[in-house]
């Protein structure tokens, strides 16, 4: 068991921490004012309530081997201008020793406005969310940082993209990934809101392949095909680089790796990646 990663000894939806929680209260001088059951926003590698100071508590659990020079994301986050994220006010970190892993709580501004969730639910986004979206990813792009993306926990990098697509994809063989950009790398609907914009969850972000960002919402909304053209239009300078392209690729191989015919996701997939490859994407041929 203890191979195993943090997030799965200490699955916090099912393994209770009222020792982290007692801690986290104490070192932000604050109390958690959730309702509910326990009032407790449980996740796999993290726990969320409202604060009594009508503030948000992100705690994460993170084992020891994904300790590197990047920091914690979400303080890092801060020095992020032209973004719509949640104003960052406190953080506190410190070694489980006994557990074997490092605990992290940040408190953030309340963001109340809920996450649009599906890809469904962004049919009828208005033309001004989707300016602001623009202007959002435009300028996460333009930010200079030395932290590298972990999209799903993982390090970005030529290597991981090649092996996921040519698993699924055997015949690509030219994958240069020539443009990189700053990404948020975890880009889905659950990740934004509306009406409103507002971006969260940045423990991932960092330099990405150009298109990370939009490819997975893209990916993610292709059952929802009038969300994928939204999406697509609105990123199509980063979709059609030659990056981007790969990335489009990528995050399809993704989807393609586990799931089969009973996914709505499968056929619109298997169709996207067809397209790409009758591009010439991952091929030395491929067409301008």
């Amino acid at each position: 068991m203890s191979e195993l990663p943090a997030a799965q000894k200490f699955d916090l939806r099912k393994v209770p921490v009222p020792d982290v929680l007692a801690r986290v209260e104490a070192s932000l001088q604050l109390a958690s004012n959730a309702s509910g059951s326990d009032g407790l926003i449980r996740k796999r590698r993290s726990i969320g309530f409202r604060s009594d100071h009508n503030t948000w508590v992100r705690i994460e659990c993170r084992g020891l081997e994904r300790l590197d020079s990047q920091g914690w994301g979400l303080e890092a986050a801060a020095t992020l201008r032209g973004v719509p994220i949640p104003t960052w006010h406190a953080g506190v970190s410190w070694l489980d020793a006994e557990r074997g892993v490092m605990w992290r709580a940040d408190e953030t501004e309340l963001i109340e406005a809920p996450p649009i969730a599906r890809s469904a639910n962004a049919s009828a986004l208005p033309a001004s969310w989707w300016d602001a979206f623009d202007t959002a990813l435009d300028n996460l792009a333009k930010h200079s940082t030395n932290r590298i993306a972990t999209p799903d926990l993982e390090p970005i990098s030529q290597a991981r993209v090649e092996s996921v697509i040519q698993k699924v994809l055997p015949e690509c063989t030219s994958l240069v990934l020539s443009e990189w950009t700053t990404a948020h790398a975890d880009f889905n609907w659950a990740n934004m809101t509306a009406p409103e914009l507002r971006i969260i969850d940045w423990e991932d972000w960092g330099r990405a392949p150009r298109g990370l960002d939009a490819a997975n919402l893209w990916a993610g909304s292709l059952a929802v095909p009038e969300v994928a053209a939204q999406v697509y239009r609105r990123r199509a300078a980063d979709l059609e680089s030659s990056t981007g392209r790969i990335m489009r690729l990528f995050k399809c191989a993704e989807v393609l790796s586990w799931a089969d015919e009973r996914e709505p996701l499968f056929e619109p997939t298997r169709t996207a990646a067809a397209e790409l490859l009758a591009l010439g994407v991952g091929n030395q041929g491929a067409r301008p």
